[in-house]
């Protein structure tokens, strides 16, 4: 079945456009409505076609703010190829600041590949994979750790990934700049953007810059010039404005789940690890109180493997099966 959402943008014009996919949505209050998802179509002749990302997750800020500055600062003198930029990719959940939808409650970055007779989130979903994956050559899809989650500033991508894009993403990697990169082990996140760039021969990676629900000027600098310096060296972008990176990217990987860190209890934890630091297999990861229960013994939590702290927990108040930390060894 052909997509429902339309468009007023020509993505075959010259020159710089900015408007909305519309996807019809009738509610009580608009019967004939339709939901705006942002997106920008930047054109200059012949060159390679790059699809920015942002949004996915709406409570994840520095990819929205990367975009959002990019539409408003690059003109078509600038390039040569073609941008398609979408800065608040699943619109109703960045509208509302939310993981997932307010609308149908689900993850974008997990339902790939969508159904063009499906709820909001799968209709866009099939919109990407369908319509702007298969005229893209290179993507970057960008995230940080939102509300329950804050990330050393990286760059990620999936283990899934064939070996001769690997070696080009990692290459790539390297471009952006961010002190980090990481791989999720195969198997992570079902359904991802990840997944339908690999079914779409896309080279595409992403990124993982800070999170807490906060933007902060560290993160926001290193997402901004990274994404500068890989359009330039994917050749879109005709003349970077940032110096190339300084930074020694280190690159880790979790090899399996062992290496993520989970709540079995439920209360308020305490933790010990701090982002950055080496730990140790069998090293205090931090405590679960339960005040619930007056006079009741702290929980202790250990990590299952030794690694670098990648990514750590914010909220206080934890249930069991919450991720607590993970971490990433060298690959």
């Amino acid at each position: 079945m052909t997509n429902p959402i339309l468009t007023n943008i020509n993505y075959e014009e010259e020159g710089k456009q900015t408007g909305y996919l519309r996807l019809p949505h009738s509610v009580h209050r608009s019967a004939y409505g339709w939901l705006p998802f942002p997106v920008a179509c930047i054109r200059n002749g012949e060159g390679p076609t790059v699809l920015l990302l942002s949004g996915t997750h709406g409570d994840e800020y520095e990819g929205q703010v990367t975009l959002s500055k990019l539409i408003h600062q690059i003109e078509p003198s600038d390039i040569k190829g073609r941008l398609i930029i979408l800065p608040m990719l699943n619109f109703p959940a960045a509208h509302a600041g939310l993981r997932t939808s307010p609308i149908d409650d689900l993850n974008l970055n997990r339902v790939y590949p969508g159904d063009p007779e499906g709820t909001p989130t799968l209709v866009i979903a099939h919109y990407v994979e369908t319509v702007l994956m298969p005229m893209s050559d290179y993507g970057l899809d960008l995230h940080s750790g939102g509300s329950s989650l804050h990330y050393i500033p990286s760059t990620v991508g999936a283990m899934e990934t064939n070996e001769d894009q690997m070696d080009e993403i990692k290459s790539l990697m390297k471009v952006f700049g961010a002190p980090y990169s990481f791989f999720f082990p195969v198997g992570h996140a079902g359904g991802s953007a990840n997944h339908a760039a690999k079914r779409q021969n896309l080279v595409m990676f992403g990124t993982e810059m800070g999170g807490s629900g906060t933007v902060t000027p560290e993160c926001l600098k290193i997402c901004h010039e990274g994404v500068r310096r890989f359009l330039a060296e994917v050749g879109v972008l005709k003349k970077s404005d940032v110096s190339p990176s300084k930074t020694e990217c280190r690159m880790l990987h979790a090899p399996d789940f062992s290496f993520f860190c989970y709540a079995y209890w439920e209360g308020l934890f305490e933790p010990v690890a701090i982002l950055g630091s080496e730990v140790k297999k069998g090293d205090l990861a931090g405590y679960v109180h339960m005040p619930e229960t007056p006079g009741a013994s702290p929980e202790a939590v250990y990590f299952d493997e030794s690694g670098v702290v990648v990514c750590k927990r914010i909220p206080g108040r934890i249930k069991r099966g919450d991720c607590l930390y993970h971490l990433g060894c060298d690959f």
